[in-house]
């Protein structure tokens, strides 16, 4: 395992996290609508490659192949019976990629459907699900958790409880995503940063954040600005943590292209860092060049 602990580490300055694994998968001439999660198992080799390709760009973790490796994701492509060996495999090519000095984070992303009564999943059965899949993260090697892309509140909350209730030391990053209307930032769900970030730092977590969504490179700075405002409001320990899309998405032949360059990507973040967040990575479309670019510019 790494030399010191994930808790101290991301206590220590900037901690760079990875970018996207689905605009990589695409590019390794993976198909829209294959499951990801279980590439694990049927590829090893190209998720190991991009792990590796991270780590070379200069990422201080990865997060694991794992974000729709619960069992209700993983139902939608008949793979519900493999959570199990999904997770523990992702987190062991993980740990094999970042050897003993990088660290790997098991990544673990929303349902994609909702609690009851809006859906029909019950809050006990969806936390036996995170928490299934934390264990088998748990149990591949991983050094922290990240719990991304969330929209509810009350399924980060369960999130957050179901692997906190296996995460012992190991420290639990949760973030939801964001788009920019009339009255500020909301997540799909209308949840507002205030509360998102009320909600996740009673719970104990040790860094919180934001990933994905729709807004600009401008509008994820200034999303950044309020995060720090609102979490350093409650608490001085907690950290906080950005991963921006490359920008907003642009529809190219039925397919959704992120052309924003490395050097605008890590500008952005490089206002992001001085606005307090010093935890940061990249979502969808942000390559290894994009991490490359924010490397140099923030580790020189």
């Amino acid at each position: 395992m790494a030399r010191i602990s994930l808790n101290q580490r991301i206590k220590e300055g900037l901690f760079l996290l990875d970018g996207a694994m689905g605009t990589q998968l695409i590019a390794h001439g993976i198909e829209v609508g294959t499951c990801n999660d279980y590439l694990n198992i049927e590829s090893p080799d190209i998720i190991s490659d991009i792990h590796r390709s991270y780590l070379e760009a200069g990422s201080d973790a990865v997060l694991t192949n794992t974000f729709g490796a619960n069992k209700y994701a993983l139902g939608r492509h008949g793979f519900t019976e493999e959570a199990v060996r999904i997770n523990t495999t992702g987190a062991q090519i993980a740990r094999r990629a970042a050897g003993e000095e990088k660290y790997v984070l098991g990544d673990i992303g929303p349902s994609g459907d909702f609690l009851q009564p809006l859906g029909s999943i019950k809050p006990e059965e969806l936390k036996a699900a995170f928490a299934e899949q934390a264990k088998a993260l748990l149990a591949g090697g991983v050094d922290g958790f990240i719990i991304q892309t969330m929209t509810a509140l009350d399924e980060v909350t369960i999130a957050i409880e179901a692997t906190k209730s296996l995460s012992g030391d190991l420290p639990v990053f949760a973030s939801m995503a964001f788009d920019k209307g009339g009255d500020g930032f909301r997540t799909m769900m209308g949840v507002d940063v205030e509360s998102a970030v009320s909600t996740i730092v009673s719970l104990g977590v040790d860094a919180v954040g934001f990933n994905c969504g729709t807004v600009s490179l401008n509008e994820y700075v200034e999303l950044a600005e309020k995060f720090v405002s609102a979490v350093r409001a409650l608490s001085d320990d907690v950290a906080i943590y950005a991963e921006p899309n490359a920008g907003k998405p642009e529809l190219v032949e039925g397919q959704a292209v992120y052309k924003v360059s490395p050097e605008d990507f890590a500008a952005a973040v490089e206002k992001i860092y001085s606005a307090g967040v010093n935890i940061i990575g990249g979502c969808c479309g942000a390559g290894p060049e994009h991490i490359e670019a924010v490397a140099k510019k923030l580790k020189a």
